[in-house]
C-alpha cells in the first residue's frame, strides 16, 4: 500500500471510529506488534472498533483496499500468531474495546461476553451468581482470543477446553459479513457446527466479536495435596488412583520434575523439608466440589484416596502434604518465571497419550544428554490431561555457538520423537503461528490441511485475515 492509500485508509477509520479508536504512532503501536514471547512486527495502523458494527466496517474499507487485516485480544498468545509480520502493511484490529457486553443467565447456566472481555471480567461478573468460567490459565486473555485459540488450562482435566464449554459465537467474515449465532443452545443437532470452524484456528476465518459460553457453579471446596513420587510411572500410578478414588471432584492433576521444582524452591519453602528434599516429581492433586461438606468432607476424600493407594501397592509414593490449595499452586506457577534464572530456556508445548508421559519424557532425556549434553529437561505440566512443558536450559557459556545455530534441529528432533514416536501433538495448548509454522507443515496429514484450505477459500478468499500459513 503507497502512502497515499495508507493515508486515506487511516483517515476513513479516524472518521469511523472516533478518538481514540485509531493508532499510528510507533509509540503506540509498538506494544501491539509486540509478542508475549515470541514474535516481533510493525503495523499500519491500530484499529479499536467498540461494536461489531464497527468491526465489520473495519473489515469492509480494509477488503476494499486489499488490506491484511490481523485480530488481537490482550496479546497473551505464546506462539507469534498474535502479532502482525514484519512488512509494516497490515492493520492491527484490537478488540479490546468490544468488552461492553455481559449478560449473565443462572437459569440457562450461560453467559454472552464481547471479544474484548477479559476472563478476570467475566469471572468478577459470574461471581454473585455462584458461578465461573472454569477454563483455567496463568494469564488474563480476552474472550475472543480465548476461542480463536481454543484455550485450555490447568483444569481441562475436569471442565475441558474451551471448544467443550463453547455455546454460540458471532462472527465478522474477511468481507464485513456479520454472522450472528449466539443462542445458548446445549442441544442443536441440525447440522454443521457452525461455532467450531472459528475455535482454536486463529482467527483466519473470521473475527470472533462475541460468545455464548457455558459456566459452572463456583466449588463450594476445595481440598489439594503435594504428592512426591519416585518416576513418572510412578506419577501416572497415582493418576489412575486419584481418578477411581475422586471420581468427578478430581479437578487438576499436575506434575513438576525435580530439575523444574529446585529453583523454585530457593525462593518458597520446601513442603517435604530441607533444600535437598526434592523429589523426583512432585504431583499437585487438586479435588473441587461444589457440594457443601456436610455432603461431602472432600479433604478426607483426598486423604482416603491416597492412603487407599498406598494400602493397595502404591509404592512409589515418597512422602506427601495435605494443606491449601493457594500454597501448593505457587510452587507450580512459578516455575516458568524460576526456569529463566537458571539460563535460557526453549520451551516446548506437548502432549502425547498419558499413558505415554513418563516414557515419553525418559526418551527425551536420553535424546538431548545424547546430542546436546549442554542442555538440561526441566519438565513439568498437565498430566492429567497429557500435556507436559518441556523446557530446555542452558547457560551459553557452556553451549557450543549461539542457539540460533542449534536450536532449528532441537525442536524438530523433540518434535519428531512426540509426533512421530509417541503419537502426539507439537502444540498441546499454545496453537499454530509463527514460531511453529514449519511444524504445522511437516506434521499436518495432506486432507486435513486441503479441507482447511476449502475452507479458508470459502470465508477470506483474498487471504485478508491473520499471519498463520495453516490452509
Amino acid at each position: 500500500m503507497g502512502a497515499g492509500a495508507a493515508v486515506d485508509l487511516k483517515v476513513e477509520l479516524e472518521d469511523l471510529l472516533g478518538p481514540g479508536g485509531v493508532l499510528s504512532d510507533p509509540a503506540d503501536t509498538e506494544a501491539y506488534a509486540t509478542g508475549w514471547r515470541y514474535g516481533k512486527g510493525r503495523a499500519l495502523l491500530v484499529a479499536r472498533p467498540a461494536s461489531t458494527a464497527e468491526v465489520a466496517a473495519v473489515m469492509a474499507r480494509c477488503a476494499a483496499r486489499g488490506v491484511r487485516v490481523l485480530a488481537q485480544g490482550a496479546n497473551t498468545g505464546l506462539v507469534g500468531a498474535s502479532v502482525p509480520d514484519g512488512g509494516g502493511g497490515m492493520v492491527v484490529l484490537g478488540t479490546e474495546r468490544l468488552d461492553r457486553r455481559l449478560e449473565v443467565d443462572p437459569t440457562d447456566r450461560a453467559a454472552v461476553a464481547g471479544a474484548g472481555v477479559r476472563l478476570s471480567a467475566l469471572n468478577a461478573a459470574l461471581a454473585p451468581h455462584g458461578l465461573h468460567f472454569p477454563v483455567d490459565l496463568g494469564a488474563d486473555p480476552c474472550v475472543g482470543g480465548m476461542v480463536a485459540t481454543n484455550t485450555g488450562g490447568t483444569r481441562l482435566l475436569r471442565h475441558g477446553d474451551v471448544r467443550r464449554n463453547l455455546l454460540g459465537v458471532e462472527v465478522v467474515l474477511a468481507d464485513g459479513t456479520v454472522v450472528e449465532a449466539l443462542s445458548p443452545l446445549r442441544k442443536n443437532n441440525a447440522g454443521l457446527d457452525w461455532k467450531q470452524l472459528f475455535t482454536g484456528t486463529t482467527g483466519l476465518f473470521g473475527i470472533v466479536t462475541a460468545a455464548a459460553l457455558q459456566v459452572s457453579p463456583l466449588p463450594r471446596q476445595v481440598a489439594a495435596a503435594l504428592v512426591a513420587v519416585r518416576d513418572g510411572e510412578a506419577a501416572l500410578a497415582l493418576l489412575r488412583a486419584m481418578e477411581t478414588g475422586l471420581g468427578e471432584t478430581l479437578s487438576a492433576f499436575e506434575a513438576v520434575s525435580a530439575g523444574a521444582l529446585t529453583p523454585v524452591l530457593r525462593h518458597l519453602p520446601n513442603p517435604f523439608g530441607g533444600p535437598g528434599d526434592v523429589p523426583p516429581y512432585a504431583v499437585l492433586v487438586e479435588a473441587a466440589s461444589s457440594l457443601p461438606r456436610e455432603a461431602l468432607d472432600l479433604e478426607d476424600a483426598l486423604q482416603g484416596a491416597v492412603g487407599a493407594h498406598l494400602e493397595e501397592g502404591g509404592d512409589g509414593i515418597l512422602d506427601a502434604r495435605f494443606g491449601r490449595a493457594e500454597a501448593f499452586w505457587a510452587l507450580r506457577h512459578r516455575v516458568s518465571e524460576c526456569l529463566r534464572e537458571e539460563g535460557r530456556v526453549l520451551a516446548f508445548d506437548i502432549a502425547v497419550p498419558r499413558s505415554s508421559l513418563a516414557a515419553f519424557t525418559e526418551a527425551a532425556r536420553e535424546l538431548v544428554a545424547g546430542r546436546w549434553p549442554w542442555m538440561s529437561v526441566r519438565d513439568f505440566g498437565h498430566w492429567g490431561d497429557g500435556g507436559t512443558h518441556l523446557n530446555l536450559v542452558w547457560r551459553e557459556e557452556e553451549a557450543p555457538g549461539p542457539g540460533e545455530d542449534w536450536i532449528p534441529a532441537v525442536q524438530a528432533a523433540v518434535y519428531a520423537l512426540a509426533v512421530e514416536g509417541f503419537r502426539g501433538s507439537y502444540s498441546a495448548e499454545h496453537g499454530v503461528g509463527p514460531h511453529n509454522q514449519r511444524f504445522f507443515d511437516l506434521f499436518t496429514p495432506a486432507p486435513v490441511k486441503a479441507a482447511g484450505a476449502a475452507l479458508r477459500a470459502h470465508f477470506d478468499p483474498a487471504g485478508l485475515l491473520g499471519t498463520a500459513r495453516l490452509w
